[in-house]
């Protein structure tokens, strides 16, 4: 007898990092865990079940924090892992030559993040401007300036 069992991963107390969720229910656009890397969904191909086997899926996605193109096969049936992605609005209170310091708009706190690989972005991050940042399994990405 097969049991499946859904197992969320944690990062550290209190923080998801990911949860499992099946392949054919995956769509374009949206984000999974591929190599331990968060990935952005751009094409989806499911194939039909043949005669010995099931219906499998494949997916090409891109690496949200490095950009390169990853592709995955797997069984419709079968769990893969999407991110958490905990988006969030900040304040650039500092610009370091290493990186951008930020203030948490909820939460008030400080904290220091990489800057954007995207040159309009990162010629855009001045202090006093907001900025909407994501937290994905516990790293920081700037995505846009408001």
């Amino acid at each position: 007898m097969l049991f499946k069992i859904a197992v969320c991963t944690l990062l550290r107390v209190g923080e998801w990092v990911s949860k499992p969720v099946d392949v054919g229910s995956l769509r374009v656009g949206g984000y999974m865990i591929i190599d331990g890397e968060p990935c952005h969904i751009v094409d989806i191909t499911k194939s039909k079940p043949g005669k010995h086997g099931s219906a499998k899926a494949r997916i090409v996605a891109i690496g949200v924090f490095d950009g390169v193109k990853r592709s995955f096969v797997k069984p419709v049936a079968l769990n893969a892992e999407v991110p958490i992605i905990d988006k969030r609005m900040g304040q650039v209170f500092a610009v370091n030559p290493s990186g951008v310091q930020i203030m948490d708009l909820e939460t008030y706190e400080y904290f220091d993040a990489p800057f954007p690989q995207e040159e309009e972005l990162k010629s855009k991050l001045v202090p006093g401007v907001e900025i909407e940042y994501w937290r994905i399994m516990g790293r920081m990405k700037i995505m846009r300036t408001k």
